[in-house]
């Protein structure tokens, strides 16, 4: 009996009830060579690179090729009618194919014994060349009976990880010889199974291969780290770290690898400064000896590939990546236990209980687009392979999603042309519904005690919080207990901010020199999370912007600040350089207010009415925060430092016009360089009005703020009445309090403005155009600064914020992903790998 497939002839074979001489059931090319043979192309391919000088993968690619073609075609040289496919290498690929001994070139040049009863099970499902093989007269079989095969529900479960534990559960030590499971090996169901089965001690095979195995991809990994250079960062190798046992706290996740000061990497560093003097077989040697591992097999293929004995060049790993890749190696294997299927490459499982799991798209094999392919045919013996494989055992499971991250899953396409249905998804497919409820493997129920998990009320946050938690409260909640890695722009941050206290303390030890031991001190700390080429760019930056802090405290000294308590600095790594205590009324003010909700820490306090920031990045107009800090309708980047300082700092200095200012002490770098620095290009206030807008904006002060810096025709109409006349105009009608201008003009306070402007001046244009530049004065007002009800409204806010996240730290209510504006803004989540979408 001749089988399109070496399982199913095994399945056959166990069926006999007496002794059978010699081979009874037997796919093709195993009858031809009389043995199972290993994979042709990696045979060819091996061939190939110990004779020829050519690129790795070029061979490969003719290689393929010409073993595909021969499939098809039925001839080993047939790939010399395609034209397109030819060149020197191909044709040398075709000598040196002719000369091995092959299961393919028995299958062309011999054909199975005349004399035999030959029975073909399913001729359909061999290619050309099995069928070139067959004698010129045999009987067939069919694998597919006229009866129908009812087709068993799909399973759906919520996840992946539910269906490998209903398989696990399902599959003991006793029961393991009977049972398989089909999945892709590609998807990330393999790993999963494999995992779990392990864990659970249940034997199985036909699962990971030779590129699967962990110390393979681990000593790969390795080497590829090596290669990557001087900038490598501890985030981009943590799961080669953690395999190594090296423990890295997550916030050095961002510093580079050659830069961190940790003893326990050191041999790392070591291995990846040497890495060109190490041979493949040296470098196996010094990973066995770090791992106590013993590679044997990986030894033997670098012998095998002929480059055990060169270097570790980055070209020649590449090399070896895209072999392991491309060919499977043969591994041996204890043939016991649950067997693992791949679903794109058997056709049936000769196992009395099958699990299929996932089903997708994925099982949808992609048929070779290549000339000697005859697509049809090819489509045929996928669809025959895909309907004998659901049918195999006697009990067959589909395990299957309905949806992942918030989108249906397709199933597998072969499904239209078997079921004749259309459907998008498997919930609308015979299906049922499962929620797994399990309980551990040896039936053992744990009792526990009750635990008090109440949490401690949130009594105030910070601007930081506030503006993740509006963004995303899921983000937010992340923040609280997952640890972030260092930024390299927060340790600048930090450091400005350090030598900006210093300064105010002790000018007068900082001179020339003392600035440069400044720039070094920040360099060291900073060059583990900065590229190396970015050295000389950085000091630069560095020294600018240092200067521009001296400039603007010279220029700008705070008060005395009798007013405050003198409060003892924390960490200062500045100070602790020069061996220097701080201890000011003025700087680093830390607060924490329970009545107002909020806490902070105040970097200068310039005066008692004025509040400074030092910023690292990039300005920002009076109008742009005054925006972000929006508690009606929240934008996507919230920024509400500025008002939640200017609402404490209200409750310490009531009735008093307060401001706030944002110093960037990086944004004149540029113009220091150039030596035309201007210190108000890096100043952004924002001031606090203790009123309403328009108490404000009817003041005798404001009047003649527009008499002196209003637009041209503004200043030529307030010229011509006094003060008494414009505090008229806000008796006449009430004004509008908004943003809008063009809705402050077209209110009835703009046209009864206009109409007593111009009984007053005269009906001339310019009134009604001196008018309108009022208004939007008046409007900017709005836009650009904070008012009494502006602060009582953000009181509220906060409130409302606390009671909210104190309700879902206590799990009455979830953390959403959306924030109050909606889908948050991710480029400001600081755990998108965490945020998962949908109900969760």
């Amino acid at each position: 009996m001749i089988t399109p497939d070496g399982p199913l002839a095994s399945s056959l074979n166990r069926q006999l009830d007496r002794p059978h001489l010699g081979p009874f059931a037997i796919p093709p090319r195993r009858l031809a060579i009389g043995r199972r043979q290993e994979s042709e192309d990696r045979l060819a391919f091996l061939g190939m690179i110990a004779t020829e000088d050519i690129s790795w993968k070029r061979c490969a690619y003719a290689v393929g090729n010409i073993l595909q073609c021969w499939e098809h075609q039925g001839t080993h040289d047939a790939i010399f009618e395609y034209d397109a496919y030819l060149d020197d290498t191909t044709e040398r690929a075709v000598e040196r194919i002719e000369e091995l001994e092959t299961a393919s070139m028995k299958l062309t040049n011999e054909t199975i014994d005349p004399d035999l009863d030959v029975v073909v099970v399913e001729p359909e499902m061999l290619t050309q060349l099995e069928r070139a093989y067959l004698p010129a007269e045999y009987d067939t079989v069919s694998l597919f009976t006229e009866a129908e095969f009812e087709l068993p529900p799909f399973r759906i479960h919520d996840s992946p990880t539910a269906i490998v534990e209903t398989v696990v559960d399902a599959v003991t030590e006793g029961n393991a010889e009977t049972v398989g499971i089909v999945l892709d090996q590609e998807s990330e169901y393999s790993p999963l199974i494999e995992s779990a089965l392990e864990a659970a001690d249940l034997p199985f095979f036909g699962g990971p291969g030779f590129t699967d195995r962990s110390e393979h991809r681990l000593f790969l990994h390795l080497l590829r780290t090596a290669h990557r250079g001087t900038d490598t960062r501890i985030s981009e190798i943590r799961s080669l770290l953690t395999a190594f046992e090296c423990d890295v706290a997550d916030r050095d996740a961002d510093k580079r690898l050659h830069e961190l000061d940790d003893g326990d990497l050191s041999w790392l560093v070591d291995f990846c400064h040497d890495i060109r003097e190490y041979t493949f077989s040296d470098a196996l040697s010094a990973f066995e000896h770090r791992t106590g591992d013993t590679l044997d097999s990986f030894r033997e293929e670098l012998h095998t590939l002929g480059i055990a004995d060169e270097f570790v060049t980055e070209a020649r790993l590449d090399d070896v990546s895209f072999y392991l890749q491309t060919y499977e190696v043969p591994v041996d294997r204890d043939n016991e236990g649950v067997l693992l299927a791949d679903a794109k490459s058997a056709s049936y499982v000769g196992r009395e209980v099958v699990f299929y799991l996932g089903l997708d798209d994925r099982w949808t094999h992609s048929a070779p687009r290549r000339p000697w392919v005859d697509q049809d045919a090819q489509f045929t013996r996928n669809l025959k392979s895909f309907q004998l494989l659901l049918q195999s055992g006697s009990q067959q499971h589909y395990l299957v999603q309905d949806a992942t991250g918030g989108s249906p899953v397709t199933p597998c396409l072969y499904f239209e042309e078997l079921l004749e249905a259309a459907y998008d998804r498997f919930s609308e497919l015979p299906s049922t519904t499962h929620q797994l409820h399990s309980e551990p493997r040896d039936g053992t129920v744990f009792d526990t005690e009750p635990v008090d998990v109440t949490a401690e009320p949130i009594e105030t946050v910070s601007k930081s919080s506030l503006n993740t938690y509006v963004n995303s409260p899921r983000d937010y909640y992340f923040s609280r207990i997952v640890d972030g890695p260092e930024k390299d722009y927060l340790t600048e941050g930090n450091l400005l901010h350090d030598f900006a206290e210093f300064y105010v303390n002790h000018p007068a030890v900082i001179d020339d020199a003392a600035l440069t031991e400044v720039v070094d001190l920040m360099l060291d700390e900073v060059r583990p999370l900065v590229r190396s080429v970015d050295e000389r760019t950085s000091r630069t930056e560095y020294r600018a912007s240092l200067e521009t802090i001296v400039s603007y405290l010279d220029a700008r000294p705070p008060t005395d600040g009798k007013f405050l308590t003198p409060a003892t600095s924390g960490e200062n790594a500045i100070a602790d350089h020069f061996g220097d205590d701080i201890e000011s009324p003025v700087t680093e003010r830390g607060f924490a207010d329970a009545d107002l909700g909020i806490n902070g820490m105040i970097d200068l306090v310039q005066s008692e009415s004025e509040l400074l920031d030092y910023k690292s990045g990039s300005e920002n107009s009076a109008n742009s925060i005054v925006k972000h800090a929006a508690i009606d309708e929240p934008t996507d980047e919230p920024d509400f430092q500025a008002v939640l300082y200017l609402t404490y700092w209200r409750s310490q200095t009531p009735a008093e016009q307060l401001s706030f200012t944002f110093f960037y002490v990086t944004e004149l770098v540029d113009d220091v360089i150039a030596g035309d620095a201007d210190l108000d290009d890096a100043l952004t206030t924002v001031t606090y009005y203790p009123g309403s807008l328009t108490e404000h904006v009817r003041t005798e002060e404001f009047f003649e703020y527009l008499r002196e810096e209003g637009a041209n025709n503004c200043q030529k109409i307030l010229s011509k009445i006094d003060y008494q006349t414009y505090a008229a105009l806000f008796d006449a009608a009430q004004l509008v309090e908004t943003t809008d201008s063009d809705e402050l003009i077209d209110s009835e306070f703009g046209r009864t403005m206009i109409e007593r402007l111009e009984a007053e001046i005269g009906e001339y244009k310019y009134v009604t155009t001196g008018s309108e530049q009022v208004m939007r004065e008046i409007a900017r007002q709005q836009k650009g600064a904070f008012f009494e009800p502006d602060l009582d409204a953000f009181e509220s806010f906060v409130e409302d914020r606390l009671i909210e996240i104190n309700r879902r730290r206590a799990g009455e209510d979830p953390f959403p992903v959306a924030g109050l504006a909606g889908e948050p803004n991710y480029r400001r989540v600081d755990n998108r790998d965490l945020l998962l979408e949908g109900e969760q």
